[in-house]
């Protein structure tokens, strides 16, 4: 299998944007055809997204649970082979707009628990068997998760810390009660994860016979409305009634001029401590069961972080706290053996921020599209070699979308804007004729380790596919590739960059 430690290169694709029914992509035959089109293209790497229960088109960067997989994500063709479907049942291709996610969440639910249904009425012994040891095998976060989510349905989804008190506070008395007023519910949602988790071994065996590894992303931060907050509130800067002290967030930045007020509560890092970090490591465990390598979103929070009072109206009224540090990653790698981690330490860097990521030698990321603002020390040429390079990110413009821009009012920014895009045209223009497929190229030229490129870019794709603006809510997480629109000949094309500029070797023998 690929690793970190070797040339390659990849593809940053969420797994909704794949074409399928109810307008998302899904864990079916979509997402294996997509591991063949890496393979043919020469490429080491699948990128993802977090994969959480997110509620449709809802951010995955705030999801339910950071155990659990989206349900939504669960291939309805793939139970119909079970024959727990009938195929008739099926959405056609397409169906529904492919930004609903409420469309999505309408036609799916009722044909998961039409499987699930059948699936306990006659379900054969062996998979029941392996249902079994899975609920056995993940109790640990599987059983307040489920509960989890069928209170919440029983409170017509209203916030945990709105729940009656029992249910809020977890008086064993009515948690005792709950699971068994809510059994059959509780059961369903362990159905949903089970054929989540082989719906998912199954795709990563197959990316895995055709060399391709599996990288998932790790928000440092969770949602307040969670499973996890809910079930293990100590381990969160909260009061008695279980709303946040304060709130994570950025300073302003290149994404915002305001900041960007995330509302994620923050940890109490030193009872983390006091517990070995034992939730970070099972998340991590958990991952890796997925996973073969871990973007951790937000690096540069585990050495500060940006801390936000709860009433504050912007995130200009935070301010930085120590996070966990040196301390943190050292009992990690202690628990798992190694770090295969990406750090995403995007935004201010300093010293102890690179001191910490390469004391743990985890590479880092760059931006192409960062790298021509006038420092020579940004250019692609200068990319260290413990560093993933990308033309952009998912809070990032497409690149067709960065070069076409228009220039911000004002004559000194006008003229930076302007120059910025004639240094970058100029950099790709030596390696290729087309201003994307240059960048693409600067990429892989690059000293990088990895490069990954989102599949927008591949397509030349303009502003209106981007995945996320960050600072704003509506009309985000939305892009979905059209059937058919990674072609033979993009897979081609990329692996000829691939090929020149030698990072085809991170797929070993099998080219």
């Amino acid at each position: 299998m690929p690793d970190l430690t070797r040339r390659g290169s990849g593809v940053l694709l969420h797994i909704s944007s794949l074409p399928g029914p109810v307008g998302q992509g899904d864990l079916g035959p979509q997402a294996h055809a997509f591991t063949a089109f890496l393979a043919q293209a020469g490429q080491a790497w699948w990128q993802m997204l977090p994969i959480g229960p997110g509620g449709g088109a809802a951010s995955p960067y705030q999801s339910t649970s950071a155990f659990a997989g989206d349900p939504l994500l669960i291939s309805l063709e793939r139970l119909a082979e079970e024959g727990w479907l009938d195929s008739a049942d099926l959405p056609a291709e397409g169906h529904g707009h492919p930004a609903d996610g409420e469309a999505s969440e309408r036609v799916r639910r009722p044909l998961l628990r039409r499987a699930a249904g059948v699936f306990f009425e006659r379900g054969p012994a062996s998979a029941r068997g392996a249902f079994d040891a899975f609920a056995d095998g993940q109790r640990d976060w599987l059983d307040d998760y489920c509960l989890f989510v069928a209170l919440k349905q029983a409170h017509a989804g209203r916030p945990w810390w709105d729940w009656e008190a029992p249910y809020r506070d977890r008086q064993v008395s009515a948690l005792v009660q709950a699971r068994e007023l809510h059994g059959a519910e509780i059961n369903f949602q362990r159905f949903l994860q089970w054929v989540f988790h082989r719906q998912w071994q199954a795709l990563k065996a197959v990316a895995g016979e055709r060399g391709v590894g599996l990288i998932g992303d790790l928000p440092i931060f969770v949602s307040l409305d969670s499973a996890d907050v809910w079930a293990q509130r100590e381990l969160f800067d909260l009061d008695e009634a279980g709303r946040p002290l304060a709130v994570a967030g950025v300073p302003p930045d290149y994404f915002s001029a305001e900041g960007q007020h995330w509302g994620n509560p923050l940890y109490r890092w030193e009872l983390h401590k006091a517990t070995a970090y034992r939730w970070w490591a099972a998340r991590f465990w958990r991952l890796l069961q997925l996973f073969d390598a871990v973007r951790v979103d937000h690096f540069i929070g585990f050495h500060r972080y940006w801390s936000i009072p709860a009433g504050a109206a912007t995130a200009r009224e935070g301010a930085y706290k120590p996070g966990p540090g040196a301390d943190f990653f050292e009992a990690l790698r202690r628990e798992l053996g190694g770090l295969p981690i990406i750090a995403e330490d995007l935004g201010v860097v300093t010293e102890e921020v690179e001191r910490l990521r390469s004391d743990f030698s985890l590479p880092g990321m760059r931006v192409v599209q960062f790298s021509f603002g006038g420092e020579a020390k940004l250019l692609p040429d200068a990319y260290p070699e413990d560093s993933v390079a990308y033309t952009g990110t998912h809070d990032n413009n497409t690149t067709r979308g960065w070069l076409d821009a228009p220039a911000p009012e004002g004559r000194e920014a006008a003229q930076a804007h302007r120059a910025e895009r004639q240094r970058a045209l100029a950099w790709g223009a030596r390696l290729d004729s087309d201003p994307v497929w240059g960048l693409v190229a600067a990429a892989h030229a690059s000293a990088s380790r990895l490069a990954v490129i989102p599949a927008q870019d591949l397509l030349g794709l303009d502003a209106q596919y981007r995945m996320n603006t960050p600072g704003t809510v509506e009309g985000n997480w939305r892009f979905r590739l059209q059937p058919g629109a990674l072609t033979p000949e993009i897979a081609q094309r990329l692996r000829a960059v691939t090929q020149r500029h030698r990072r085809l070797e991170g797929r070993g023998a099998r080219d």
